[in-house]
């Protein structure tokens, strides 16, 4: 190198130097302030999407009590009608027709968060476990016949909610 070439550079890398010095950390403090105003619309997005599932998971868990609750009140009701025509049910009756009526309410629930065929399948499977359930009163012998049909329907009623609960989105 040349004297002259030397000096040329001498000259210019103080300004290179100030450049950098000056430009450099403007330039990290405005990428700093991207990214924390990203953080922000993340963190609201976030906090958005978690106020909407709390207020889904409730709203979900309110229609399930409601479900039950109007089971109950229904079945309870039928209870009321034979007492006044001086007929009375057994514990035993009574507790398999809570039973039964427990099982339509949380099958209604879980067919509410899927499609008609599947409301349409508990809603059978219901009525045919309290025709089972009846005949079982005045039925003798082997009560397991009574639920042949409604063991099959209730067992690809079941494949269906793992099949579901396993394809639910975390």
């Amino acid at each position: 190198m040349t004297e002259l070439e030397l000096k040329s550079v001498s000259k210019s890398e103080p300004k290179l130097r100030t450049a950098i010095v000056v430009y450099f950390p403007m330039f990290i403090a405005a990428l700093s302030l991207i990214t924390s105003i990203y953080n922000g619309y993340l963190n609201n997005r976030f906090v958005t999407l978690i106020q909407g599932n709390v207020g889904r998971i409730e709203y979900l868990k309110t229609c399930r009590d409601i479900i039950d609750a109007y089971f109950q009140v229904k079945f309870r009701a039928g209870l009321i009608r034979p007492v006044a025509d001086g007929a009375t049910m057994s514990p035993e009756q009574v507790d398999t027709m809570s039973a039964v009526s427990k099982f339509g309410a949380l099958g209604t629930y879980l067919a509410n968060l899927r499609n008609e065929n599947i409301r349409r399948e508990y809603t059978e499977l219901t009525w045919a476990l309290e025709a089972a359930v009846k005949r079982a009163a005045t039925a003798g012998g082997d009560h397991s016949k009574l639920f042949d049909a409604t063991d099959a329907s209730f067992s690809t009623l079941n494949d269906d909610c793992i099949k579901s609960a396993q394809n639910a989105p975390m």
